[in-house]
C-alpha cells in the first residue's frame, strides 16, 4: 500500500512537470516542418564496443566512451546527462538494445524512441530498483491521464546485461526482455488510437540524474530518490543495437497536421530486401509485420506489485539536445509545486 501511495503522490507533481520538459525542435502538428531523415536500410546493427558504431549517432549531451563493454554513459557529477541520438529516423519496425542499467538512487538509464510530434515509447530503468524496470508510451505528448506505464520485473538490471526490445508496428506494439513479452499494447487502447504513437521516430539512448535535488519532488520520488553525487561515478553499458525500419525511405514527409500513420508519405526509393524477422504486408503505402497478434483484451493486464498511478514523465525530454537547458525550467516548477 506504501508504494501505491507513493507513486499515486509523485505522479500529481510530475506531471505539472512534462509541458516544461517535453522537447522537439519543430512539431509538424503545429506548423509546417522539414521531412524526416529516413534510411534506405532495413537493418541497421551496432556494435556498440567499437568506436566506429558512433557513426550514426549524434551525441546530444555530455560524452560517450567505448569500452570493452561497450558504449559507456556515466553521470561524474551534477549536470552530467550523455545521451546519444540516432541520425535517421524508422516508420514501424523494431529496437533492440542490449545494456546494463546505471546503478544508483534516482540514477535513470532510459531507451527511448520519440517523433517530432511527441510520440513516444520508453524503456526506463531506475538505478535503486534492481527487481523491474518501467515500460511506458505517449502519444502526440498527451500527459491527460496516468495510466500508461507499467513495471515489469527483470532481475538485478544494473548488474546483468539484458536485451529490451521494442517491436512496433501499427496495429500493436510489444515490449520484450531477453525474448520474453512482458507487455502489449493495441493500438486500439490507446483512446481508439488517436494516442496510439504512429509516426516516425528516431532512437534516443542516455542517463540522468531523476534524482537530482533541483528536480520537483515528485520527480525525486519517481526516481526512487535523493542521488548521491559523492557516489559517482554512475555508468550505464550498452554493448549492442538493433534497428529494424519495417518502412525503409531516404525521408518522411508530414502532409498534413493530423499526426495520423497514412499522412506520413515516402520519398526516395527503398531497400528491397527486408530484414524483418517476419514477412511484411503492404497496407496502403504502410508495411507492417504480418504475423503481430492484436491483443485480444486490454493492455492493462493485471499486475499485483504494478502502482494504480504511475508518474507521468516523458523520458525523450531529458534525451534531447536541450536536455541541459531545462534545469531551470526544473528549478522553476519545483518552487511554484511548494508555495
Amino acid at each position: 500500500m506504501l508504494v501505491y501511495l507513493k507513486y499515486a503522490t509523485a505522479s500529481l507533481a510530475a506531471a505539472t512537470l512534462v509541458s516544461g520538459q517535453t522537447y522537439s525542435e519543430c512539431n509538424p502538428l503545429k506548423k509546417t516542418c522539414p521531412a524526416n531523415v529516413g534510411t534506405t536500410e532495413s537493418r541497421h546493427t551496432f556494435d556498440f564496443t567499437k568506436s566506429s558504431s558512433l557513426d550514426q549517432w549524434t551525441t546530444t549531451a555530455g560524452n560517450v566512451k567505448i569500452g570493452p563493454n561497450g558504449a559507456e554513459f556515466t553521470i561524474n557529477k551534477q549536470g552530467d546527462a550523455p545521451t546519444i541520438r540516432t541520425d535517421f529516423h524508422v516508420f514501424f519496425g523494431e529496437v533492440s538494445v542490449t545494456m546494463k542499467s546505471a546503478p544508483g538512487t534516482g540514477i535513470v538509464s532510459s531507451v527511448v524512441l520519440q517523433s517530432d510530434d511527441l510520440d513516444e515509447i520508453d524503456w526506463e530503468a531506475v538505478g535503486g530498483d534492481t527487481t523491474q524496470v518501467q515500460t511506458n508510451y505517449f502519444g502526440k505528448g498527451d500527459t491527460t491521464t496516468y495510466d500508461r506505464a507499467t513495471f515489469e520485473p527483470v532481475l538485478t538490471p544494473q548488474e546483468v546485461f539484458h536485451t529490451y526490445k521494442v517491436v512496433w508496428t501499427k496495429e500493436a506494439t510489444t515490449w520484450s526482455v531477453d525474448g520474453n513479452v512482458l507487455r502489449t499494447l493495441s493500438s486500439d487502447n490507446a483512446q481508439s488510437g488517436i494516442r496510439y504513437p504512429q509516426t516516425p521516430m528516431n532512437v534516443r539512448i542516455g542517463i540522468w540524474a531523476g534524482g537530482d535535488p533541483n528536480n520537483a519532488e515528485g520527480t525525486i520520488q519517481w526516481a526512487g530518490g535523493l542521488t548521491d553525487y559523492s557516489k559517482t561515478p554512475y555508468t550505464m553499458y550498452i554493448k549492442d543495437v538493433t534497428i529494424v525500419n519495417y518502412n525503409p525511405a531516404e525521408s518522411y514527409t508530414w502532409s498534413d497536421r493530423t499526426g495520423s500513420a497514412e499522412s506520413i508519405k515516402f520519398t526516395g526509393s527503398a531497400n528491397s530486401t527486408s530484414s524483418t524477422t517476419s514477412k511484411p504486408s503492404v497496407v496502403g503505402s504502410l508495411i507492417t509485420a504480418s504475423s503481430t497478434s492484436r491483443p485480444s483484451s486490454s493492455d492493462s493486464a493485471s499486475r499485483p506489485n504494478t502502482p494504480s498511478s504511475f508518474p507521468v514523465f516523458n523520458a525523450a525530454s531529458n534525451l534531447s539536445a536541450g536536455s541541459l537547458s531545462f534545469l531551470s525550467v526544473l528549478v522553476l516548477v519545483s518552487g511554484l509545486l511548494f508555495l
